[in-house]
């Protein structure tokens, strides 16, 4: 039987790019294509600094893999699409020596959803045992806390002097503030439920938006509607995910602070087409993009901005972030934060298109505002 070597790389479920010794693409499956987002139109025949980019580390694996005549392996490698997604695959580098040809085959494994489904897995442990965490917190400063506003109310209401009355009316009013941060602390650790029913994801926004613009943080910011029609309702609870919205919104516009600049909330479906939720399924999804021109934000703090109790502001308490989370987990969705220091911040919140379970762990015309 003759075999069809392009056949055969088709038939791969993993990507394949044949390289001459200069790293130019001789040949292409459509795995690698769809893994890059590119045609092999468009990559057959280019430099591989082209699909990847010229300071990709894949560069080197390549040329010591050349140099060496030895195979090469390298584990969850991130990727940066020619349409700015990310995606992490396994790289494997196998060179290819004859007498009339050298060069490299590079075949990609994506990793892409594995990664996510360990993440998310990972993000449900950190958040349960911090509602362990919170519970026991709660448990130990709230009754205290009640007979330390009580006395306080006493003394403010026995003291004549008006010093007196004001340091007490300050113990209360900050014994309320601790209060307030427990009650939000102990979302962590109810383990509260999600009531869907069938929601316009503009109209929630709308409702979001509105209220901001009103907002004194954002009297001096442009709000920015940018909404895909194409969007259908879906199941989801609209108040937790007025809560989502808000969190991000009021990050967004105190990040910019009083210098002005603009939020842009814009609406798209998920260009990856489908993702993988708990049961199994593959199911549609679509992104709701919040963008700030404001200073940006660095890596490293990046990292550390959705851990509970993490901020970087004087007066927050750092459980916005951690909250929308929270509750993006109990709608099977995610959120992304992309920042470049002086360039701004964009949060990326993506949620499946489906029905679900009320049990599970659970418009406005567009246009510019």
């Amino acid at each position: 039987m003759t075999v069809d070597l392009k056949k055969v790389l088709e038939a791969l479920a993993d990507g394949v790019i044949v390289v001459d010794a200069d790293l130019r693409v001789l040949d292409v499956n459509s795995e690698a294509c769809r893994i890059l987002e590119c045609s092999a139109e468009w990559l057959t025949g280019r430099d591989l600094h082209d699909a990847l980019g010229v300071e990709h580390p894949i560069h080197e694996r390549v040329r010591s893999s050349l140099a060496d005549d030895s195979p090469v392996i390298v584990n969850e490698v991130h990727f940066l699409s020619r349409e700015g997604h990310r995606c992490i695959a396994d790289v494997a580098v196998s060179p290819l020596s004859g007498e009339n040809t050298k060069g490299a085959v590079v075949t990609l494994r994506d990793r892409t959803l594995s990664s996510y489904l360990h993440e998310m897995a990972a993000q449900r442990d950190r958040l349960e045992a911090f509602g362990h965490i919170a519970a026991g917190i709660a448990h130990e400063v709230k009754n205290p806390l009640g007979g330390i506003r009580g006395a306080a109310e006493l003394l403010e209401s026995w003291s004549s002097e008006n010093r007196a009355r004001e340091a007490a009316g300050l113990i209360v009013k900050e014994v309320d503030r601790i209060s307030r941060l427990v009650d939000e602390l102990m979302v962590f650790a109810r383990g509260d439920t999600i009531q869907p029913t069938r929601v316009n994801v503009h109209r929630v926004l709308d409702d979001v938006l509105d209220l901001l613009i009103v907002d004194p943080i954002g009297k001096t910011a442009a709000i920015h509607r940018h909404y895909d029609p194409s969007i259908p309702e879906f199941s989801a609870d609209p108040s937790r995910l007025k809560q989502i919205f808000i969190n991000l919104g009021r990050n967004a516009l105190q990040a910019m602070g009083d210098g002005g600049g603009s939020l842009s909330v814009t609406t798209r479906m998920h260009l990856g087409g489908r993702i993988k939720v708990e049961a199994g399924d593959t199911i549609p999804a679509f992104e709701i993009l919040f963008a700030d021109t404001g200073p940006g934000i660095d890596a490293s703090t990046l990292e550390k901005l959705s851990t509970p109790l993490f901020t970087t502001r004087p007066d927050g308490h750092g459980l916005g972030l951690a909250v929308a989370r929270h509750w993006l987990m109990h709608h099977e969705g995610t959120l992304e934060l992309k920042s470049t220091p002086g360039e701004g911040t964009t949060a990326i919140v993506t949620l499946p298109l489906r029905a679900m379970s009320t049990n599970r762990g659970s418009r406005k015309k567009a246009g510019n505002q």
